[in-house]
C-alpha cells in the first residue's frame, strides 16, 4: 500500500536529510583521519630520512607489497607527506584547518605556497569561502594572497 500523505513526505524527507548529512560527516571523518595519517607518516618519514634517497622509494614499494588494494602511497605521495609535515608543525592547525581540506588543496598548497603564512591564509580562506580545487588554484595562480592588504 503507498502512503500518499503530507506528513508521510515530511517525514521522509527528514529521513533523507539526516542520512545525507551522516554520509557527508562520515566523508569529512574519513578525509580528515586520512589527512592526519599522512601528516603522522611524513613526521616518521622526516625522522628517518638518513637512510638515504632511495628511502622513500623502499617505503613506497613495501607499502604497496603488503597493501596492494590501498591508493595514496607512491613515492611521490611519500614526498608530499613529508613535505606537508615539514610544512604544518602545529598539531593544532593540523586538526582544525590542514585536516578540513582535502588531499588534493594541501598538495597544491605545498606546490605553490612559499612560506608557512601563505599556506595557511589560502588553507583559512578555502575553508571560509568554500573554494573547490579549482577555485583554490585560480586563486594561487592570481597570487591572490599577495594583493591582500589584511595578510599577516
Amino acid at each position: 500500500m503507498l502512503i500518499n500523505d503530507d506528513n508521510y513526505f515530511k517525514v521522509l524527507e527528514d529521513i533523507k536529510s539526516r542520512i545525507r548529512e551522516a554520509q557527508y560527516k562520515a566523508v569529512l571523518g574519513m578525509n580528515k583521519e586520512q589527512i592526519i595519517l599522512y601528516w603522522n607518516i611524513g613526521r616518521i618519514i622526516d625522522k628517518n630520512i638518513v637512510y638515504g634517497n632511495r628511502f622513500i622509494d623502499n617505503l613506497a614499494r613495501d607499502i604497496k607489497l603488503e597493501f596492494p588494494n590501498a591508493h595514496g602511497y607512491s613515492a611521490r605521495n611519500l614526498r608530499y607527506m613529508r613535505s606537508f609535515a615539514k610544512l604544518v608543525l602545529d598539531e593544532s592547525i593540523l586538526q582544525t584547518v590542514s585536516a578540513i581540506l582535502t588531499w588534493s588543496h594541501n598538495t597544491h598548497l605545498i606546490d605553490k605556497t612559499n612560506t608557512y603564512d601563505e599556506y595557511l591564509w589560502y588553507a583559512t580562506q578555502t575553508i571560509e569561502n568554500g573554494w573547490s580545487l579549482s577555485s583554490l588554484e585560480y586563486h594561487t595562480e592570481h597570487t591572490t594572497y599577495e594583493r591582500m592588504p589584511e595578510r599577516p
